[in-house]
């Protein structure tokens, strides 16, 4: 079992440097790979603000990366739920988890538009 860094799996999905490119798709196609929630805020957070990519683009390419058999997700069904999330509401991704979890906890917070999100406004 291997556990995944964000800049690792940046370099596979953003493909901007072909030797890490390579090297990190061998691991990952042929490895099962742990991804820890905290690499993937890390990664989300990179991508929006470093890379100005997109939040429908994060949220399509991670979910599809999120959904290769051998990637290993804590909570994957709420993970990619919150990632539906960022794409729909102006949110931080750490709140569109908090948001996605709101179905089985109650969230306590005095974040304005977390709470429109989880439905205590």
């Amino acid at each position: 079992m291997i556990l995944l860094n964000a800049n690792y799996i940046l370099r596979f999905l953003l493909k901007d440097n072909l030797v890490m490119y390579e090297i990190s798709k061998e691991c990952i196609r042929n490895n099962n790979c742990i991804i820890p929630n905290e690499v993937l805020a890390e990664i989300v957070f990179v991508l929006l603000k470093v890379y100005k990519v997109e939040r429908d683009d994060i949220s399509h390419s991670l979910i599809s990366f999120l959904n290769y058999d051998n990637i290993i997700l804590n909570d994957k069904n709420n993970i990619i739920k919150s990632l539906e999330i960022f794409t729909a509401k102006n949110l931080d991704f750490v709140d569109c988890i908090l948001c996605a979890k709101s179905e089985q906890y109650k969230i306590k917070t005095f974040d304005k538009k977390l709470n429109k999100c989880i439905g205590n406004i």
